[in-house]
């Protein structure tokens, strides 16, 4: 009986360790990731894009604000922004200026379900089971318009269901993007089709890395799509295994880099670029994270090796 006690109190000692970890240190561990992909034609010059996501902002969340407010440090070619940036109507002035400089960067963006929706009280542990997909019934109540009027008045583009052309050191960029799919409001079809001539390079932009849009871009030769919303599993075993992904995407392409291949119009298979963010925050009512740090990510596109 002793012994069972005392593996019960490992057991206990343990749990809440982790627990101790994933609400007060985890959370506040930010970094940076960095991939380099080659997808310019050769001889074209690098281009920086910083990718972020789901920040789910606070007013109040200060080591969060002065980390972002670094990134400008960086000095990106391109910034991208895949939604999910409010927790509160309170967060859009603090947004930006911890976003600062960044503003003054060619950048584009596209909206997620927690800019258009509070986050509300709920169990916790229902992230680990509940069903993708559910559209809240209830009223927008995140001022997105002022959002959306803030990134547009600084010279992004809003890529919610359209295209956009960004030209960086002479490379010529096509942008496309749609509404967050987990809220079914994504309408690829607006978008749809070949890439325009005379660009260099296409990106895909969504919230939720939902199949029938990866399956939709790669089909249309898309090179690179960026997605956020999983925030990479959030809770993961030791090593970083995501247990879920809140869509339909597999696990071990829930963050970081991978590739989504589709069948083109032609017959041919199309290989694009995934890059999946882990984000940088998490809802205020779900406030942990296990082997899953919050992130923001450096994607240098290089040139393609001469043939």
């Amino acid at each position: 009986m002793s012994r069972l006690l005392r593996g019960a109190a490992v057991v206990g000692t343990l749990g809440a360790a982790c627990l101790a970890w994933g609400t007060l240190v985890e959370p506040h561990a930010f970094r940076l990731r960095r991939f380099e992909l080659p997808l310019l034609p050769a001889g074209s010059p690098p281009v920086r894009v910083l990718h972020l996501s789901d920040l789910h902002l606070l007013p109040g969340q200060r080591a969060k604000l002065d980390w972002v407010s670094r990134l400008a440090g960086l000095e990106p070619d391109l910034v991208v922004d895949t939604g999910d940036n409010l927790a509160s109507a309170r967060s859009v002035e603090p947004l930006l200026r911890a976003f600062g400089r960044l503003t003054e960067r060619p950048g584009a963006f596209v909206l997620g379900s927690n800019d258009y929706f509070s986050p509300r009280l709920k169990n916790p542990a229902a992230y680990l089971w509940s069903s993708p997909g559910a559209t809240p019934e209830r009223e927008e109540d995140l001022p997105w318009r002022t959002l959306v009027q803030r990134f547009t008045d600084a010279g992004w583009h809003d890529l919610t269901s359209r295209r956009a052309t960004v030209e960086v050191h002479g490379v010529r960029i096509e942008l496309r993007g749609t509404d967050d799919a987990h809220l079914d409001r994504d309408d690829y079809a607006s978008v749809a089709g070949a890439v325009s001539p005379g660009h260099d390079v296409s990106i895909g932009v969504t919230h939720a890395p939902y199949l029938r849009v990866l399956d939709a871009m790669a089909a249309d030769r898309v090179d690179l799509v960026l997605a956020g919303h999983t925030h990479g599993g959030q809770v993961c075993l030791p090593g970083g295994r995501a247990l879920v992904t809140n869509c339909d995407i597999d696990p071990s392409r829930v963050k970081g880099l991978s590739s989504h291949e589709a069948r083109t119009a032609d017959g041919g298979i199309h290989r694009s670029a995934l890059h999946v963010s882990a984000g940088l925050g998490m809802s205020p009512y779900a406030p942990y994270r296990f082997a899953c740090p919050p992130e923001a990510s450096l994607l240098t596109l290089t040139a393609r090796p001469e043939l």
